[in-house]
């Protein structure tokens, strides 16, 4: 039955001719490979995989450690050892004993003391400010670790979905300039193992679950880019997926189990064979993507079922986290790296579709460890209502439980770019972001949701406002301004673009970031001079923000939009912002008065972009397509 072990005995089932004792038992992998002592939760599950070892039993001699444990599957390859860490038990390194069979293997295993820093992790919150960053295409700080041997898609900067050599000593290089943007912390795409035949540059087809790919580096470099981004006040944002994996994992070799992944998963034999052919599993079934039926109280249970079982593309296996050893084995894989990296926070990707009540445990668990950790999770939607079910808050109307701390507002996303484009007209133009913040009702924590014009999967916002540098400022004042997190994709600030559609164009290599480049933006060297306004544009305004309580955490109030001008207010106590977006083509003349509730007895007040002051008990002449982020005095 799916969602059970296929069994808890120590008798392997039903993986044919693989007889225990045919071969010498082996151990070639423990996952994880350490852990630490002091968390909420005294148990660690270790899955141990080598020939013959399920026929083994565990032991260990070590004060404060036990074996509570040891659970085998239909695969005499696994063993899936528990041990209970009990708080006296001092750091250091200890043997586990596997015996049976005349059979005696000795694996060291480290456990620490949890970093007592690390282990209060204060989470991202509306106070950051985000710079996302596909590390293949942002800058290479070592060409030795370009073509790492054995992995597959190898570097050729001439194509756009082939790996071009980007990796995490160029972003730890870089990091001084994204800080000076205003930047609080960086949302890195994955960086582990993607040992896939091709098109793995972006990271989401995990092969090691604890082993960054070594063209981006190593777990080494992983760690130096988090305390050397810690040192300068920014956080590491971690890229995590438990949906799925890539079909060259090395699990899907020799599975623990055949209900190890979802949907019409291979055999072993048919596995193997198709693997050394270097193909695609071709009869896997995709995910219907209807993620409504998370929450639709009418929806069918096989629909249900499609979504969470179905596969995303063919070289991605779908998880089965309704298997235990799989659900433990995810989210002690998502501990274990943010106690290794310190980490400011996770963006979980495609959210929904590894099956609600997995997803609600899978948070639950982080956030019990880590109290004031933040995850933001993908709900790519247009609909605010499913966005908004699966951040934490009261009960939901089926009774649901979110520990989910931040959601992705892509409702919001989706109508930034036609809001500033489109011809203003009773419902078009402006008016479609003024209505679109009605939708905050339905959010728990509408200061909690991620905000941004674009990302690593959608057009280039500059793109997106037809390359218009006046549109653009607008995109950035709102971003800057408005409730919530902010997220900016790397090169947005020197108005990154692309002549063609498509994920490899949209990931262009950031200029200065490969040696013989003509451009680099860090020194601005080969800038044009629009591109350096728009720079110091997003420096002035991030920089600005990060100083700013009543951008952190102050209330909103927007006022309708008029003949092309969208007016709100950000307000703490006596701390008061006003954004002014102005569409027209012309100059305009902004009446005051209109405003009196938000600037009370205010009289002057200073533009952050241009430093203008501004007499606000008169009309003000608004510049024409122009942006004005008011500090009011």
């Amino acid at each position: 039955m799916k969602g059970k072990l296929a069994a808890r005995t120590a008798l392997a089932l039903t993986w044919g001719a693989l007889a225990l004792g045919a071969t010498a038992a082996e151990i070639e992998r423990v996952e994880p490979p350490n852990w630490w002592t002091g968390f909420d939760r005294a148990e660690v599950q270790l899955l141990v995989y080598g020939e013959g070892v399920g026929g083994l039993a565990p032991s260990v001699d070590k004060r404060g450690v036990a074996v509570i444990e040891a659970a085998t599957t239909g695969n005499p390859n696994y063993l899936f050892v528990t041990l209970r860490l009990d708080p006296q038990a001092t750091p250091g390194t200890f043997d586990i004993v596997f015996t049976g069979g005349g059979e005696r293997l000795v694996h060291p295993y480290r456990i620490e003391r949890r970093d007592p820093e690390l282990a209060r992790a204060q989470g991202f919150t509306s106070a950051d400010a985000m710079y996302l960053i596909t590390p293949d295409r942002f800058a290479n700080g070592d060409p030795g670790n370009d073509d790492a041997g054995g992995l597959g898609d190898r570097l050729d900067r001439s194509l756009p979905l082939t790996r071009h050599g980007g990796d995490l000593k160029g972003v730890t290089e870089r990091l001084d300039y994204i800080a000076s943007l205003g930047f609080t912390s960086i949302w890195v795409n994955p960086v582990l193992e993607n040992a896939m035949p091709k098109h793995s540059y972006h990271g989401y087809a995990t092969t090691d679950f604890y082993r960054v790919d070594p063209r981006f580096g190593g777990n080494e470099d992983f760690i130096a880019l988090a305390n050397a981004a810690r040192d300068r006040g920014v956080g590491l944002i971690m890229d995590v997926i438990v949906n799925h994996c890539g079909l060259h994992h090395w699990w899907m070799r020799d599975p623990p189990s055949e209900d190890w992944v979802n949907a019409s998963a291979p055999s072993r034999q048919e596995l193997a064979a198709w693997l050394e052919r270097g193909e695609s599993w071709s009869s896997y079934v995709q995910t219907n993507h209807a993620k409504t039926v998370s929450l639709d109280p009418y929806a069918a249970e096989v629909d249900r079922r499609g979504l969470y079982d179905g596969w995303f593309v063919p070289d991605m296996p779908d998880l089965n986290q309704q298997n235990p050893l799989m659900a433990e084995y995810l989210i002690q894989n998502a501990i274990w790296w943010i106690e290794t990296l310190g980490l400011h926070g996770v963006r979980m990707d495609t959210y929904p579709y590894g099956g609600k009540a997995f997803m609600a445990e899978w948070t639950r668990r982080v956030m019990r460890e880590y109290p004031r950790f933040s995850v933001v999770g993908e709900e790519w939607t247009n609909n605010p209502l499913v966005a908004a079910y699966w951040q934490r808050g009261p009960r939901k109307h089926d009774g649901y439980e979110s520990h989910l701390t931040h959601a992705m507002d892509f409702p919001l996303q989706i109508k930034l770019a036609p809001a500033l484009v489109d011809e203003e007209q009773w419902s078009s133009g402006l008016i479609t972001l003024y209505e679109a913040l009605v939708n905050d009702v339905l959010y728990p924590s509408p200061h909690d949701l991620l905000i941004f014009g674009d990302n690593h999967d959608t057009p280039r916002i500059f793109w997106q406002l037809g390359e218009d540098e006046a549109l653009f400022e607008l995109a950035m004042a709102y971003l800057a301004t408005m409730r919530g997190v902010p997220q900016i994709y790397y090169a947005t600030e020197i108005l990154g673009s692309h002549d063609e559609a498509g994920h490899g164009y949209i990931r262009s290599d950031f200029p200065g970031g490969w040696p013989g480049d003509a451009v680099d933006a860090v020194s601005g060297r080969g800038l044009t001079d629009a591109q350096k306004q728009a720079q110091t544009l997003v420096r002035t305004l991030f920089t600005w923000r990060k100083t700013e309580p009543a951008i952190h955490k102050g209330d909103l109030k927007h006022f309708l939009p008029r003949d092309g001008v969208y007016v709100y207010f950000r307000s703490l106590a006596e701390d008061v912002v006003m954004v002014v977006l102005n569409k027209n083509t012309q100059p305009v003349t902004l009446d005051t008065a209109r405003f009196a509730e938000s600037l009370g007895d205010a009289t002057r007040g200073v533009d952050v972009i241009r430093g203008g002051v501004y007499d606000l008990a008169a009309p003000i002449e608004l510049r024409p397509r122009a942006a004005l982020v008011i500090e009011v005095e």
